[in-house]
């Protein structure tokens, strides 16, 4: 609401200022599109409680989010990461590589977070999803916190501590997030169950799924034989 507050007031918002607003050059058309959305339920009831006579949001164009195309790690990346890495930010590369959680949600990670065999992780919007955990430096490191497992003298570390550090052993260019394409990629071809796969990366729509879901080789094979 801030950044729409600093547009003027109220009543002097129109359609064109809002789209010059969402027309930002550094926004990504998915940040566009939330951008929209706020200013849509905004106006919306701005209008129906009587603060503004007409509501300047109602007609701005939807914004269309192209598909995005999966990045995932190699395992020649991957390997060559954790040979570089120092012990605690080799743990956050497999936390996200074999777990695929967020950098956000490897930063808060928290041994009562974990009963054993399932790990229950607070997401985007307060979502809790449950992810078995089956490597057992994972497992180990849960088990050992006391109580985070990546603490700090303010409780635990920030996103921006793993993302940056996890960044500083893959190749350039290359982020934590590329290693939630990578477990997504594995999860789907050692399964084909979509479904599955999102629900262990927490997304409310297959469609996010997919654009984090390299399609594994031997379907595009068994693809190819079979029109052939």
């Amino acid at each position: 609401m801030g950044e729409i507050a600093r547009l003027g007031e109220l009543e002097d918002i129109n359609t064109e200022m809002l789209e010059k607003w969402l027309a930002k050059p550094s926004w990504s058309a998915e940040t566009r599109k939330s951008a929209r959305s706020v200013a849509r339920a905004f106006f919306r009831w701005c209008h129906g409680v009587g603060l503004i006579d007409v509501d300047p949001a109602r007609t701005l164009v939807p914004v269309k989010v192209p598909p995005g195309v999966p990045r995932p790690v190699s395992d020649e990346m991957l390997q060559d990461a954790l040979a570089k890495a120092d012990k605690r930010t080799r743990l956050m590369i497999l936390f996200a590589a074999k777990a695929g959680l967020r950098a956000s949600e490897i930063a808060a990670l928290n041994k009562a977070d974990f009963d054993g065999v399932m790990l229950h992780v607070k997401g985007k919007g307060g979502r809790v999803r449950s992810i078995p955990v089956v490597d057992t430096r994972l497992k180990l490191a849960l088990l050992n916190a006391e109580p985070w497992v990546f603490p700090s003298f303010a409780g635990h570390i920030g996103a921006g501590v793993v993302t940056k550090a996890v960044s500083a052993v893959l190749p350039k260019g290359w982020t934590c997030h590329k290693l939630r394409h990578r477990f997504a990629s594995q999860a789907y071809a050692g399964t084909r169950d979509l479904l599955s796969v999102q629900k262990l990366l927490g997304h409310s729509s297959p469609a996010t799924t997919q654009r984090y879901v390299a399609t594994p080789q031997d379907a595009l094979i068994a693809a190819v034989k079979a029109a052939a």
